[in-house]
């Protein structure tokens, strides 16, 4: 069969043979078996119903098998025999263009080279999904295939529940993921009703079919790291210079660091224990050296600072032992950082020091408790040793990947004096919220549908152009921002970034999205380069409420709520939005966080023009009117000066009231009542 028959054929009248599990990809650590008996024949039931009665004398026994080795239900046996990759627009059988461009999106999360464990539908995050199973694979690309613009396909946690009749100004899709009762979000809830097989973890751009592989992370990283350098050294104007960068992690969005680094240009070491992603990252040419040993690696260190080079090294060992080293050698550590994914700290998401990998995914698995106890033990180590590089003068920051949540839980000394902050920053606190967002900067992206490098170099050429016009009026409050951006559009095809579909990330605000956007729409009509799809990460502006990291700089006690995600994702679909997601995590872990996503196909049409015109003027600028709200004084700049560039925009902007005169009113009477008590 064709590819395009396999697509419409959906899931197989007949069953195709079994597929043997292959060990030269990289597999999803087994999950702890949670279920009582009773849901695991519910989890069971739930797998079957995929499926005609006359197969389930066949099924049963194999997905029993799966749920108690993989402690999941993928459906192995139904992986496509084609090649999963992102394939130019028009080779998808559509009714609907749009719909083609969503396919070719999760084609895309799906590919080996940019999924972290493809064969269990999860791009990164280690529990990042895209789908629960394959059946949920097979039967969503059959409704795409088949769907007009009439229809709107509603995905409940990777499940297509159907097509419903529709108008073409509406999403084509609505995704949700995770979407839980707020009692029933603790990570326990999650191993037991994602196993069960009803809810899933979509991470933030995996369950919205908007990741774009490390680049995306990439960008971010280049500009926290530099910023971060920017802070630690604002005298220096090449503030990078023979300066180290420390952290761990080269997994699925982790693997950005080193490039990250090496853009920004400084000296960077990254720690993974799992050889597979480390040497991937190698080969991608994503970092420079391979370090297997600790002296070596402290002797390649410190030769590289003294000639102030641009070295990028990956050490395959554990981070603990990296940070313990430093300390012992005298090497000077000027950032650090991490970004494992300590929102799943006991099912992969974090190696504690100790354990080879190897019995590390053993003991999570066979003795999940005495783990628990191991993973505790190291994350306090770990931070013990980072008190003792910050107390020579490194800088640390929390990267968004609940570090310092989860170092708190343990009982780790991360605790400021006051016993309520943090003793570090989020990033976002210190570098992202006040020099980005309140600005209104954030990971604008898009994808050449057509798959040509050729469109991509000209998308390149537009944004650069765009900005470079923009740069020439901007107010000297975001000069910066946008000089960093057109650096980075300047080099991103020699930086050999792209993995996977044909794609590009920068950050920009809302004037810069929209014309930027409508360069490439304009490019598109004109027959220049082929249809283009928009998007971003979740983190960004407006589109998550996580109070340990994209709203952490939100001071005015809402940083708990989570309305601006809701808004903005239901602003965005009637605005014109081809598909929107609103999830259950992201990042910093399920039960933290509500983040809500977009795509907008640009198609060369008048519709198209309109649709991001409105969206992405909203999708912005309802995240800076919330972060003005908060009374952030860059956010108030902004959103001023925006309701002078759209006067049919109108934004309740916050009186400020005297702190002094407040806090001698509540001591006054703090006082009196201490008295009569």
């Amino acid at each position: 069969m064709s590819f395009a028959e396999q697509i419409l054929r959906g899931i197989p009248e007949e069953l195709p043979a079994p597929k043997p599990y292959d060990p030269t990809v990289n597999h999803a650590p087994k999950r702890r078996n949670i279920l009582t008996v009773k849901e695991e024949e519910l989890a069971l039931k739930n797998a079957l119903r995929y499926f005609h009665p006359r197969h389930h004398g066949e099924l049963l026994p194999e997905f029993y098998d799966e749920l108690r080795r993989y402690g999941r239900i993928y459906m192995y046996r139904f992986r496509p025999d084609y090649e999963m990759y992102a394939r130019p627009i028009e080779e998808y059988p559509h009714k609907s263009l749009k719909a083609a461009a969503i396919m070719l999106m999760i084609q895309n999360n799906l590919d080996p080279r940019v999924a972290q464990h493809p064969h269990e539908l999860i791009t990164y995050g280690g529990n990042g999904a895209v789908f629960q199973n394959w059946a949920q694979y097979l039967l969503t690309m059959k409704y795409l295939a088949t769907m007009t613009d009439q229809q709107t396909l509603h995905m409940y946690s990777g499940h297509p529940m159907g097509l419903f009749p529709s108008s073409e100004e509406a999403p084509r899709v609505v995704v949700t993921n995770g979407m839980m009762i707020p009692n029933y979000s603790t990570p326990d809830d999650y191993d037991r009703y994602n196993a069960i097989g009803v809810t899933q973890y979509g991470q933030m751009t995996a369950g919205s079919y908007m990741y774009i592989g490390s680049q995306g992370i990439v960008h971010g990283t280049y500009i926290t790291v530099l910023n971060a350098l920017r802070k630690v050294y604002p005298d220096d104007e090449n503030p990078a210079a023979g300066r180290l960068f420390v952290t761990a992690g080269l997994g699925g969005m982790s693997g950005a660091q080193p490039k990250a680094a090496k853009i920004a240009g400084c000296v960077s070491v990254t720690a993974e224990v799992n050889p597979k992603p480390l040497y991937t990252r190698y080969e991608q040419g994503w970092v420079d050296v391979v370090v297997t040993d600790i002296s070596t690696l402290c002797k390649r260190v410190k030769e590289e600072l003294a000639k102030k080079s641009n070295t990028s090294f990956a050490y395959l060992g554990n981070v603990v032992e990296v940070w313990d080293a430093f300390l012992n050698e005298g090497i000077y550590v000027d950032i650090g950082s991490d970004q494992t994914s300590l929102h799943n700290p006991y099912a992969g998401g974090y190696y504690p020091y100790g354990l080879t990998f190897e019995e590390a995914n053993q003991m999570m698995a066979d003795d999940p408790e005495r783990f628990r106890s191991i993973v505790n033990d190291s994350l306090r180590q770990h931070v013990d040793l980072i008190n003792q590089h910050t107390a020579r003068g490194t800088y640390f920051f929390d990267y968004g990947n609940a570090f310092l949540l989860m170092a708190s839980r343990v009982n780790a000394d991360i605790m400021a004096e006051n016993g309520e902050d943090f003793r570090y920053p989020s990033y976002v606190q210190d570098i992202m919220g006040p020099m980005c967002f309140d600005f209104g900067f954030g990971p604008f992206r898009w994808v050449c549908t057509s798959g040509r490098d050729e469109d991509l170099k000209i998308t390149d050429s537009i944004a650069r152009d765009v900005l470079e016009r923009i740069y020439q009026h901007a107010p000297v409050q975001i000069r910066m921002q946008l000089r960093d951006n057109i650096y980075w559009i300047e080099n991103a095809w020699k930086n050999r970034l792209v993995v996977g579909s044909k794609a590009r990330i920068l950050y920009a605000d809302s004037e810069g999205r929209i014309e930027i956007a409508r360069a490439f729409n304009r490019a598109v009509k004109e027959g220049k380069i082929g249809p283009v799809v928009l998007g971003r990460d979740h983190h960004d502006v407006s589109g998550t409420d996580s109070p340990y990291r994209e709203t952490s700089n939100i001071y005015d006690g809402s940083a708990f709520t989570a309305d601006m995600a809701i808004h903005n994702v239901i602003g965005d679909s009637f605005r014109g939005a081809t598909w929107v997601s609103i999830h259950n995590g992201g990042g910093v872990g399920w039960g933290e966080v509500i983040n809500g996503g977009f795509g907008l196909l640009l198609d060369g049409s008048a519709q198209a023009e309109r649709a991001l015109q409105n969206m992405l003027f909203f999708d912005v600028n309802n995240g800076i009117a919330r972060r003005s709200w908060a009374r952030n004084p860059n956010a108030m700049f902004s959103i001023q000066r925006e309701m002078k560039r759209r006067p049919e925009l109108t934004i309740t902007i916050p009186h400020m009231a005297d702190d002094a005169m407040i806090r001698s009113i509540v001591q006054a009477n703090t006082g009196q009542a201490q008295l009569s008590i």
